[in-house]
């Protein structure tokens, strides 16, 4: 399926929109800023060299089984992405994750409000059937967001996951389904 431009703003000046190869730049900007909570929260690694990110920043604009959209605030810098990866679009399903990169992006509900869209996009205006993501348990706040955006808890993959100080949290999977979604949104257009 064809990439189709969106781009959403809030009231306050922030904006979530598709990717561009022109990103680039903005996009390692913000990601060599995410701060070392966001990493230990998403599992990614403390260090990365600015061509290694570059370079998957871009496969990734071009890749036509994926979406990724940034959050920018409104001075244009980037805070974060919010991505769906993994399309299967025979099965109609996909995974979801999303990463603030630092402090300034968290606390506002900026990552309920993306989470909220790259979900309505993922029904909506791909068509999908399932969307899934794992969290790991060290992250409480992320599992409120999700279920919250209509995700479920499927399961746990009990010490799964291992931290950098040596120690070992579980994987949460969560998943939300199309007719799930439905319903979210038909209770919530009757809410505003």
């Amino acid at each position: 399926m064809e990439k189709v431009d969106v781009c959403w703003e809030r009231a306050d000046g922030h904006m979530l929109r598709l990717a561009r190869a022109e990103d680039v730049d903005a996009y390692w900007a913000g990601f060599n800023r995410f701060d070392p909570e966001g990493a230990r929260l998403t599992g990614s690694k403390d260090h990365y060299e600015k061509d290694e990110v570059t370079s998957f920043f871009l496969r990734c604009v071009d890749d036509p089984d994926r979406r990724d959209l940034l959050l920018f605030s409104p001075d244009g810098a980037v805070l974060g992405e919010s991505v769906i990866n993994e399309i299967d679009w025979e099965a109609r399903s996909a995974n979801f994750r999303i990463a603030l990169f630092g402090p300034e992006a968290r606390d506002r509900g900026l990552g309920s409000w993306a989470t909220a869209l790259t979900r309505d996009l993922a029904f909506e205006g791909l068509g999908l059937h399932r969307l899934e993501l794992d969290v790991f348990s060290i992250n409480p706040r992320a599992e409120r967001v999700y279920a919250k955006a209509g995700f479920v808890r499927e399961g746990v993959c009990r010490d799964a996951v291992l931290l950098p100080d040596g120690t070992y949290c579980d994987d949460v999977l969560m998943a939300i389904l199309e007719d799930e979604w439905r319903e979210l949104r038909a209770v919530t257009n009757l809410t505003n």
